[in-house]
């Protein structure tokens, strides 16, 4: 039998793997300023080139932010132009109404089955449980309940997400130092029960679509799951190919 040929990483993406790994270790936190692409070429040893290359891969996936004339900085939920990037939802009328997170629930539990093998957890280990509605224009539109790491998010209470004003990844981020940096998505399309249909205030049966989240913070780590209920009568998911 052939043995198998070791995979070659290109060295752009090997100078992207250690900045990767500056980050995750908390030497540049969100918002801030990484050092200059000279800098890092001289602390990786390589060309300017190939740190350039790394930074403009890492820009392309939302890790870091190019400032013409300012710098390069690690990206942050608290930016208002991140809010979207995780929440493919789309006005169909194309106003872009005034969002609101109204938190209904949040308990501590034991990880489940299922639970525990879509976070990495062990079963029975302790999570938190959030029970929220997103409004657009003063309507709801999506019923969330989402799973994080109880360990994690130790401190999370509903008083502290009624309290919070931005986005739940902003909350996240500055409160528990943790930053989703990529997410898997599946969608299907279900009928509202009659609990759903209550939240969204449709009516019983009414199509919605099902979203359901894993989210990954550094090192590909599972760090939350969200199953969440569009109501789609006046919004659209949507999504760029590239």
């Amino acid at each position: 039998m052939a043995q198998e040929s070791p995979t070659f990483s290109p060295l752009y993406r090997q100078i992207k793997n250690l900045i990767l790994q500056a980050l995750e270790a908390g030497e540049w936190r969100p918002g801030d300023m990484i050092p200059s692409e000279m800098e890092l070429a001289g602390r990786f040893s390589v060309s300017q080139g190939t740190v350039r290359k790394a930074i403009d891969e890492m820009a392309a996936d939302n890790l870091l932010m190019r400032r013409q004339g300012k710098g390069t900085f690690v990206a942050s939920h608290s930016d208002p132009r991140a809010f979207f990037r995780f929440l493919r939802l789309a006005a169909i009328s194309g106003e872009i109404g005034a969002s609101r997170s109204v938190p209904l629930e949040c308990w501590r539990a034991k990880a489940g089955p299922e639970a525990a093998r879509v976070l990495g957890l062990k079963l029975a280990d302790p999570i938190i449980i959030v029970r929220r509605l997103l409004e657009f224009g003063g309507k709801p539109v999506v019923a969330d309940e989402i799973y994080l790491p109880g360990e994690t998010f130790g401190g999370l209470t509903l008083d502290v997400l009624k309290d919070w004003q931005a986005s739940l990844y902003s909350l996240f981020e500055s409160r528990f130092d943790v930053r989703m940096v990529r997410a898997e998505e599946r969608l299907r399309a279900v009928a509202a029960d009659r609990r759903s249909a209550e939240l969204l205030k449709v009516a019983e049966g009414t199509p919605l679509l099902s979203v359901e989240r894993i989210s990954y913070t550094y090192g590909e780590r599972p760090v939350e799951w969200r199953r969440g209920l569009y109501s789609t009568a006046d919004h659209c998911y949507i999504n760029e190919l590239t």
